[in-house]
């Protein structure tokens, strides 16, 4: 099935992957578009996206943010604070990151105005106290993650232009540049490259964007294998990244930490914001007090904790 097509660049991805890339393991259902936008197309917010509704992107009904309208992209930056960030900010953000890891700087790239210049060299670790492995494995986490530009940087979300492998910031990226330096055969690299995939993770509100963000994670992988070892992956490698994508890459409310539209009225809902303290969540009357009869309460959404094979809620970790 064709699923995307950027700057000529067209992918083929079985049915079975798409249904994994689809899944919701909060729900055990599928991601649902949580987004009025397709109304007018009979798709509404709580609707699961299926793989036949993706047939028709040829009629662009799942569009990548560069692609939809600019009234469009209005709407939804007024309803849903939704503005994606330019490459080179996440590259700049993202090098901040690094600069603290490695305790040096200009450690991926160069930064040059709004572009930045690659170092061409191996990554050297041999100044940090930690190896290659370490940082395969150290946990990033992108909030809020829209088409997810700062865990891949394919294209850039807000002119569309194609950016090659060699020239990729994300921070997925780097894991897989760093796997493609130090492992040769394919046997180590898809090890590492998994390895290196349990350790990204990122939440989005909006299916569509989330389908996107989690498509694009699928094609890098495709992107990073076809550049080392210049063949294609073989598809059952593919669901295993699939499947951790599904995981990894969810579907959460960023205030409530709960499945959007997962919520039923007439229970009380606590949660522990960002400041560690309780709050309680839900609608007040015209005294704003609580009503009880509509404070919402929802589905938990979890995580997966890849080395201990378990799913943690979200909420919890903000608790330490």
């Amino acid at each position: 099935m064709e699923i995307v097509q950027i700057n000529n660049l067209v992918y083929n991805i079985d049915d079975e992957i798409i249904k994994i890339l689809l899944k919701d393991k909060n729900t055990g259902k599928n991601i649902i578009f949580a987004t009025s936008n397709y109304s007018k197309k009979g798709y509404y917010e709580t609707d699961e996206i299926k793989v036949e509704f993706l047939k028709y992107r040829s009629r662009a009904l799942i569009r990548a943010r560069i692609d939809k309208s600019k009234e469009e992209q209005r709407i939804r930056s007024k309803e849903k604070a939704e503005v994606f960030t330019p490459s080179w900010v996440c590259n700049k953000q993202n090098n901040l990151v690094d600069n603290a890891w490695f305790n040096r700087n200009d450690v991926f790239n160069l930064e040059k105005d709004k572009t930045w210049i690659t170092n061409k060299d191996k990554i050297d670790f041999s100044n940090t106290n930690k190896t290659w492995k370490d940082y395969v494995n150290d946990i990033r986490l992108e909030i809020t993650c829209g088409e997810a530009p700062y865990l891949t940087s394919r294209y850039d979300t807000v002119n569309g232009e194609y950016i090659p492998v060699e020239e990729r910031i994300g921070l997925l990226d780097r894991k897989l540049r760093i796997v493609s330096e130090n492992c040769e055969s394919k046997e180590e690299w898809i090890e590492w490259a998994i390895n290196a995939y349990n350790s990204i993770y990122g939440y989005e509100f909006q299916g569509d964007n989330l389908l996107i963000a989690r498509e694009n994670l699928l094609l890098t992988y495709i992107d990073y294998y076809k550049y080392k070892f210049d063949e294609e992956p073989l598809d059952e490698s593919l669901k295993v990244i699939a499947k951790i994508i599904s995981y990894n890459i969810f579907q959460m409310d960023g205030l409530t930490f709960i499945v959007p539209f997962s919520w039923s009225k007439k229970k009380t809902f606590k949660i522990i914001n960002i400041f560690g303290e309780e709050e309680i969540i839900g609608l007040k009357d015209e005294n704003q007090n609580f009503n009880d009869s509509y404070i919402q309460n929802g589905i938990s959404a979890k995580i997966k904790d890849w080395k201990k094979n378990k799913l943690v809620e979200f909420s919890t970790l903000l608790r330490g």
